[in-house]
């Protein structure tokens, strides 16, 4: 159950600033039912476009009952029913029409995470594996090229073998790069921030990877996913601002 502020003898006159509350304790009042959730998971939501909380001239987010309602909702169609957020989003949308929607049956987690979580499962082809050959084909690169990557630790096989689609993004972004002089040496340092940031990752979903809790230990590759979204956007505003800094 969720926990919600009480007032005293005046409550029932109060307004409706009087009843907006801090995400610290829109965290508390979640806590009970959702012990794995964070303030990063609930700014991770907002930043999505499923809850929008108001702020004040200072800035400071303040939440509404019914926006605390409305996390629990979507906390519950991740935690129970495996939801991707493009189609949590669909339902809160079709319940504000006043609409019924039809969940799926809870637990059917082998169907709904086929795919990456925060993407379009339903949309998104399955992942299969491609030889060295088809890699090359896809990512429209040479063997010397792709063999120049590897040694670099850009590029890396699978452990079943062959690579995945992710693979062919690296290939095809390193290309990219490659076009504007920037050599494979030169991306050693990208890919070396990457693993440090894969490795921090990994140190906060790792105790969550470890609980007895089935749904526990799927929140955990939501988390990955989620905290893996959160630092591309931090890297990307980062490198933005020390652009625009030495162009002034």
């Amino acid at each position: 159950m969720l926990r919600t502020p009480t007032g005293g003898a005046g409550s029932g006159t109060a307004t409706a600033g009087d009843r907006l509350v801090s995400i610290g304790t829109v965290l508390n009042q979640l806590r009970d039912e959702f012990p794995e959730v964070t303030i990063s998971k609930i700014r991770f939501l907002e930043a999505e476009g499923l809850v929008e909380p108001r702020r004040t001239a200072s800035g400071y987010r303040k939440f509404s009952p019914e926006d605390v309602e409305r996390l629990a909702r979507i906390l519950r169609m991740q935690r129970d029913h495996y939801l991707p957020l493009k189609v949590i989003r669909e339902h809160l949308d079709a319940l504000a029409r006043g609409e019924e929607i039809k969940l799926p049956a809870p637990g059917r987690r082998r169907d709904l995470l086929e795919g990456p979580w925060e993407q379009d499962e339903a949309e998104s082809p399955p992942v299969t594996r491609l030889g060295r050959a088809e890699l090359i084909a896809a990512a429209e690169v040479t063997e010397a090229e792709l063999a120049e990557w590897e040694s670099y630790g850009l590029i890396a096989e699978t452990e079943a073998g062959g690579y995945d689609a992710d693979a062919v993004a690296v290939a095809r972004l390193v290309a990219d790069l490659g076009r504007f002089g920037l050599e494979p040496r030169h991306l050693r340092a990208v890919k070396a921030a990457a693993d440090r940031e894969a490795g921090l990752i990994e140190q906060v979903v790792a105790p969550l990877r470890r609980h007895r809790n089935p749904q526990t230990r799927a929140h955990a590759e939501a988390t990955a996913k989620e905290l893996a979204a959160q630092s591309v956007r931090l890297h990307a505003a980062l490198v933005q601002t020390a652009l625009g800094i030495r162009l002034q």
